[in-house]
């Protein structure tokens, strides 16, 4: 049988070229040719005159934009809740509390309004003013960054911009990443372009640019021999993989079209399945790259097998834990999808296509079950009736409706 990932990284036949080069130059390092050239090419993509740093991770360039902005022990910094983990564990890293943000219905992104409730409480409760703001691009889609930075310049906190999942997305025709101090990017495996795992942080101007690059370059100083007056860090993507992100930018504009383009073949699919919802741009100021596209499930609907959903613990790893096994104590947590949810996932998963829950929220994780969070049960609703669909450069218009099909099949 063959099997349908969510989304799963598509060779454009140029990648080869770059990486024998780096091999023929014996530039195997984390600098290089391949490095300059993937940073240049990425400055034109995002446009706007900024500068970007290419690095090992997204988590890596969270972690620098964090520290660039002062972030430091005893500090906050407010981060959406609806999220993967990488948005806020950096935050620990440097010894400061994430606060977590909860969405708003439209975008599923940072709540404006709650946002601002929260910077008024944190002023009103510690006496000083959160570090940073850290908005995330929810599985590609915009968030509301006009009414976020107007509140951001407001307060004069700085906005790091979690774009890693909207790579190529757009707010009123401009990238996302350009707006706040720094913007986020990812080039993992499962990512609209890869680099095999890698980052970049979009930088406002040379000398932010400069300051990442002494971070990431284990903060060594200008002398003939190892002189370090700072911790730094070993972050810098190395010139193999950034000839693989040279390769992936010569298709990066066709992955978009694609997945927008699966888009919209789902919404004409399921347009007439009662019960399920489809997230789609909120406005024509909108243009998500839709990395995965989303569903939500009405409560109501009947998913054959549903009595058995959360049956037994899970035995095996889980997609994106690269086999690495750390089995659950129990089949239940105290926030999880509706058995409607994880009974359609448990069919789709046998007739060999993978879907997942949306990210669980931040502040639901028990890793962080003592930090401030404001809320307003949006992030939580979504989360126990939402599920990602296949969406990548390797799902063909067929597969998309074998999985409608098959989604229709599980139905009741």
């Amino acid at each position: 049988m063959k099997r349908i990932y969510l989304c799963l990284a598509h060779m454009s036949g140029n990648e080869q070229k770059f990486i024998q080069e780096a091999f023929d130059t014996n530039w195997v390092v984390p600098l290089g040719p391949n490095v300059n050239g993937f940073e240049a090419d990425l400055e034109a993509f995002v446009g706007e005159g900024k500068k970007v740093v290419a690095l090992s991770a997204g988590t890596a360039a969270i972690h620098l934009a964090l520290l660039a902005c002062g972030v430091g022990l005893g500090d906050e910094v407010l981060v959406q809740s609806f999220t993967f983990c990488a948005s806020s564990h950096p935050i620990t890293y440097l010894g400061a509390t994430p606060v977590f943000v909860d969405s708003e219905r439209d975008t599923w992104n940072m709540d404006p309004a709650l946002l601002e409730e929260a910077i008024k409480d944190r002023i009103a409760k510690t006496g000083k003013k959160p570090k940073a703001i850290v908005p995330v691009a929810l599985y590609g889609m915009p968030y509301k960054i006009e009414e976020i930075m107007e509140i951001a310049n407001r307060y004069d906190i700085p906005v790091i911009e979690d774009a890693a999942e909207g790579f190529g997305s757009k707010y009123k025709g401009q990238m996302l990443g350009t707006f706040g101090r720094y913007g986020v990017l990812s080039f993992n495996g499962n990512k609209m372009i890869t680099t095999s795992g890698g980052g970049a942080l979009i930088c406002q101007d040379d000398a932010a640019k400069q300051e990442i690059m002494f971070y990431a370059t284990q903060a060594r100083e200008a002398y003939p021999y190892y002189q370090h007056e700072t911790i730094g860090y070993n972050y810098r993507m190395s010139n193999i993989c950034a000839g693989i992100g040279r390769g992936q930018m010569t298709v990066a504009d066709e992955h978009i079209r694609h997945h927008q383009h699966v888009c919209e073949l789902y919404k004409e699919l399921l347009k007439d399945v009662e019960g399920i919802t489809l997230q789609q741009n909120p406005s024509p100021d909108y243009d998500s790259n839709y990395w995965l596209n989303t569903i939500l499930i009405d409560p109501s609907v009947k998913v054959k097998g549903e009595e058995n959903a959360y049956g037994e613990t899970v035995q095996g790893a889980v997609g994106g834990a690269g086999n690495v096994l750390h089995g659950g104590a129990s089949a239940h947590t105290d926030c999880e999808p509706n058995t409607n949810i994880e009974a359609l996932r448990i069919y789709l998963d046998q007739a060999g296509i993978e879907a997942r829950p949306l990210w669980k929220p931040m502040h639901k994780q028990p890793v962080y079950k003592n930090n401030p969070a404001y809320l307003n049960g949006v992030s939580e609703e979504l989360f126990k009736k939402g599920m990602c669909l296949p969406s990548g450069p390797y799902v063909t218009d067929d597969d998309v409706r074998y999985i409608v099909e098959k989604i229709k099949e599980a139905l009741l």
